[in-house]
């Protein structure tokens, strides 16, 4: 049969080759410098903070599995395509097939080492890349410590799910990559050098062709029967249960038989495609392959759906109990919830009813609960912390400001804190150059604390009472060192240029000067930076943040350094990688110097029966977004707060503390990484007495328990004693509230049967889909019962108020209603604070809020104007805390408030108010009558005005509730002339504003 005429391959000029080799050596030039500097780079940060091991062992690590999966696969691919081309018929029928596959033979075969050589590379470099990123896999493999816990089906170490069945997996999902791309590259040179003929007619697959692909394809079912091995242990993460995770009646009952029955059943497959090697007859392994197939179908998806159809859902509750049990107590061992201690609380009560003589008496012998009630909203202060402390504009501090505990002059209280930092973002226009932002305001200054359960009073209301305040820091927390280079706000991009030459003066922006307009200048003298003073590291540094001035600029000279990765979040993330760090960080002095204090998590998502949750998504709530950073969203089902890390914030200094000494995930880490990790016992006594339970693990816990505290399978399975984290009620009052989830919140108290107060983080827990409230839960953060989860129960069949309702109360008051119509104005808005729950006695909730008003103009902040308490449903709303227990519960109830004395001072020298509200008596409505609102004396057009706003008010209600549209216009307009008089009354009388709570 005649051919066609060869095809001519066309060929470049040598210009043309010339210019593109110039273009490709660039590229890869470019690519190659740009990747150099960023390694170098790195290693210099982890060779400044003592982290090399870090460095080495992941760059080791991420190297060894690059270089074994990729030559393994680039190479063992190359070598089956070499082989195919290697036993291609020599002779090959000219049918049109051939013909037009001449061509493309032609064309390969002057090229065939290199077409094969750029095979190899690019598929072992996807494969390379592919594998470097489980280095952490192999690592936990490398260095399995046993959980001393084994699981309830196979009696296997739950290390061999948690650290070997991962990797296990990992090798399997490169088998069949190996594989499958050999079969295909395999197949495609077949056809293309005529060892594989679809349409010549006669033999369709040459001898060679028929080895080769047998072999294949025997490797490919060989290893899928050992998948179906692993895939037994794999049932312990099913969801086929749906309510619970793990292994369901059906999975261990119909598809743990049928997955070993198909192991047998694919092993036979795989011999008889390899027994075509000699009997080169594919009707055999094809009959196999079949039979494989249609065993899967059958046995491996039809039989169990068919038991989970008509034998489990049928009578679910009772087939999966077993099952459940597995599941509830997996999962609480995974989130470390397995020592709870639930208290049944309130028995007595119905939630409605008060007892006031008792609840008086409670109150009076409180010296723990009430003394410590918090009334700084760390959430909303900001804006007052940095109107009143920022001292210079390129200060700030962060959107949500932190909570921590001191304890001076021997009494221990909790206080509102926050450091001034350097914020680049407020620099003025003329203040924004390179100089100014990378060599002069290099950093913040000073430590701020307010006692949260203090307020001074002024006219306008009260603000927090700064105990530690001012440049240099002064105060009851004695500050030795308190510039800040390494903070939240300075954030990663900003780097800082730092160091003066010898005789040179100091550049640095470092404070105002006292008594006069001037500033003190400071120079870096910390250990903290690497240092540029080669020509060589500058150059490094301007590639690095494609700076000229690292090379031209004159503040970098033989001395300088350069500051980078400064929050200390992302160091922490940088020094140990295989952690996860929870999204608030929070300052701490610690032997005089300001201290980052961070919570590190190990987790793992293949610890068995326990069910998966999203990380970043379960520690979302209401002020995710406002100052707290959630976790990655990332799949997990093990959890543990194993590390405490530290981050100087003048040296940048990075320590890491092992805190759980008994999770087997930090010892396989800490095996990887020896020294990285210091022992618990190195760390300070001080350091241990500003430990705090971590927000967001607390938050995973919460969410977990609102399912898993029931024992009873048959109770899971119905859910009928769900609970649910409440949505946050202060944001309801906004115009784009959501239901997000109230955030959980610190404080100082006593829990039920203990005397001593102890700081804790708390939540409050509702029914499922209801407001009632179900259950109060705590962790404590005290050094001696550190961890301890215990969760007050309330009695299912009464109407305790959740956290919204008791806010509905709160906005339903008639004084509340009125005052705020008279905060929301166009000059001001109502600010509710964190609603905080108390347990009080043994049988009590006593429910604390602040009330900031805010104005609307520039610069405004918010300042506390009254508190609001609510208990059984009685509304107290006054000025002080004190004033409000009194109206809930009669004379003398507030007396151990510390708001009751006069220990407060008022800003800027003035005298302080005096409380105008008296004490309601016991027998008063749960609403009290109020004098004016804003507490000064009484007038008769004041009277009158108060009274028109009420008549006013009432008119609005009752036209709301019957519709009428006409009267609810009218009423408006009416409440409007109410709220233009009484504010013309108040200035005629001269009234002053409302005293706020003292300290």
């Amino acid at each position: 049969m005649a051919m066609r005429p060869p095809v001519s391959v066309p060929t470049l000029s040598r210009r043309a080759k010339v210019v593109i080799g110039s273009i490709a050596v660039l590229l890869v030039l470019f690519t190659a410098i740009g990747t150099l500097t960023n390694v170098y780079v790195d290693y210099l940060w982890f060779d400044e903070t003592g982290y090399t091991e870090v460095f080495w062992t992941e760059l080791q690590t991420r190297a060894l599995l690059f270089a074994v999966a990729g030559v393994a696969t680039g190479g063992l691919t190359a070598l089956a395509v070499y082989l195919a081309y290697r036993f291609r018929p020599a002779f090959r029928p000219m049918s049109l097939e051939q013909q037009n596959l001449e061509r493309y033979r032609q064309s390969l075969e002057p090229r065939r080492s290199l077409v094969l050589t750029a095979v190899a590379v690019v598929v072992g470099l996807f494969a390379g890349f592919t594998a470097q990123g489980s280095w952490e896999t192999w690592l936990t493999f490398r260095n399995a410590v046993p959980f001393g816990r084994v699981d309830p089906q196979f009696s296997l170490d739950l290390s061999f799910f948690v650290f070997e069945y991962p990797f296990y997996r990992l090798l399997l999902s490169f088998g069949f990559a190996i594989v499958l791309l050999a079969l295909i590259g395999s197949l495609l040179t077949h056809y293309v050098f005529g060892g594989l003929r679809l349409q010549t007619p006669g033999q369709k697959l040459t001898g060679a062709a028929m080895i080769q692909l047998s072999v294949l394809l025997g490797l490919f079912v060989a290893l899928k029967a050992v998948a179906y091995w692993f895939d037994r242990y794999g049932l312990v993460y099913s969801s086929r249960g749906e309510l619970f995770s793990g292994a369901s009646y059906t999975d261990v009952n119909a598809l743990l038989p049928a997955k070993a029955i198909l192991v047998f059943a694919a092993a036979f497959c795989a011999i008889a495609f390899f027994a075509n090697v000699v009997v080169r007859n594919f009707r055999l392994p094809a009959a196999a392959l079949v039979l494989l197939l249609l065993s899967s179908l059958v046995i491996g998806v039809a039989y169990p759906a068919i038991v989970q159809q008509f034998v489990v859902r049928p009578s679910a509750d009772q087939r999966e109990a077993a099952y459940i049990e597995r599941a509830i107590a997996s999962t609480r061992e995974a989130y470390d919830l397995d020592d709870v201690d639930y208290v049944d609380f309130a028995e007595e009560t119905t939630g409605e009813e008060v007892d006031t003589e008792a609840a008086l008496g409670e109150l009076r012998n409180d010296d723990a609960t009430i003394p410590n009630a918090r009334l700084l909203d760390p959430n909303v202060l900001a804006d007052t912390f940095t109107a009143r402390q920022q001292i210079r504009n390129v200060y700030g501090f962060p959107e949500k400001l932190d909570i921590d505990r001191y304890t001076i002059d021997g009494e221990t209280r909790d206080y509102v804190v926050a450091v001034r930092e350097l914020d680049s973002d407020s620099l003025s226009e003329n203040q924004d150059t390179w100089i100014n932002r990378h060599t002069v305001y290099t950093h913040g200054n000073g430590f701020v604390a307010a006692p949260a359960n203090q307020v001074v009073t002024g006219q306008e209301g009260g603000e927090p009472n700064f105990t530690s305040r001012d440049l240099p820091t002064t105060g009851d927390i004695e500050v030795e060192q308190g510039r800040v280079y390494y903070g939240e706000l300075i954030g990663n991009d900003n780097y800082s240029v730092v160091g003066a030459a010898e005789g040179e003066e100091p550049r640095e922006f470092d404070r105002p000067e006292d008594g006069s307009d001037g500033q003190v200048n400071n120079t870096y003298d910390g250990e903290g930076g690497v240092a540029i003073g080669s020509f060589f590291r500058q150059l490094t540094f301007a590639i690095y943040y494609r700076e000229r001035n690292f090379l031209l600029s004159g503040a970098v000279n033989d001395a300088s350094k350069v500051l980078y990765v400064r929050d200390p979040r992302e160091r922490v993330e940088k020094a140990a990688p295989f952690l996860e760090v929870d999204g608030d960080p929070y300052p701490a002095v610690i032997d005089g110097r300001v201290t980052w204090i961070l919570d590190g998590y190990t987790t793992s998502d293949a610890y068995p029966y326990s069910e998966r949750m999203e990380l970043g998504e379960a520690t979302t709530d209401a002020l995710t977004g406002t100052g707290t950073t959630a976790l990655p969203n990332e799949q997990f089902n093990y959890i543990r707060n194993s590390v405490k890390a530290t981050v100087d914030a003048h040296s940048g200094e990075v320590t890491l503390y092992e805190w759980d000494t008994e999770d087997p995930v930090l010892k396989a880490y800490r095996a990887a990484f020896p020294g990285v990790v210091e022992d618990r016992d190195v760390m300070s006594q001080e350091l241990i007495d500003h430990v705090r339970y971590p927000e967001d693990l607390f938050k995973l816990q919460r969410d977990i328990l609102t399912r898993y505290h029931v024992d009873n399978p048959t109770d899971f399975y119905n859910q009928n004693d769900r609970w649910a984290v409440p949505a946050d009620p202060t944001q309801s009052q906004e115009a784009t509230a959501t239901d997000e989830a109230q955030p959980p919140y610190y404080i100082l108290a006593a829990r039920p049967g203990e005397d001593d107060a102890t700081f804790q983080l708390t939540s409050a827990l509702n029914a499922f889909r209801r407001q009632n409230l179900s259950a109060f839960i705590s962790a404590s953060s005290d050094p001696e019962t550190y961890g301890t989860i215990q969760v007050l129960r309330l009695p299912g069949n009464t109407p305790f108020r959740g956290p919204q309702q008791v806010q509905q109360s709160f906005n339903t008051n008639d004084q509340v209603a009125r005052d705020l119509t008279l905060f929301n104005s166009e000059d001001s808005q109502a600010v509710f604070g964190n609603l905080l729950t108390l347990p009080i006695g043994a049988d009590g909730l006593l429910y604390v809020q602040p009330l900031y008003v805010e104005g609307t103009g520039e610069n405004s902040f918010p300042l506390l104007r009254k508190v609001l308490v609510n208990y059984g449903g009685r509304v107290g709303y006054a000025n002080t805390l004190s004033e409000a227990l009194d109206q809930v519960f009669g004379a003398g109830a507030g007396d151990t408030a510390t708001d009751s004395g006069d220990a407060g001072t008022t800003p800027d020298g003035q005298e302080e108010p005096t409380p105008d509200t008296p004490p309601a008596d016991p027998s008063a409505p749960a609403e009290p009558s109020a004098p004016p609102a804003d507490g000064g004396a009484s007038t008769p057009e004041l009277d009158q005005a108060v009274t028109d706003l009420d008549a006013a008010l009432q008119r609005l209600a009752d036209a709301q509730r019957s519709g009428d549209f006409a009267a609810q216009g009218q009423a408006l307009a009416d409440l409007q002339r109410a709220v233009e008089a009484y504010e013309a009354a108040q200035s005629a009388a001269g009234s002053a504003a409302p005293a706020s709570p003292t300290g």
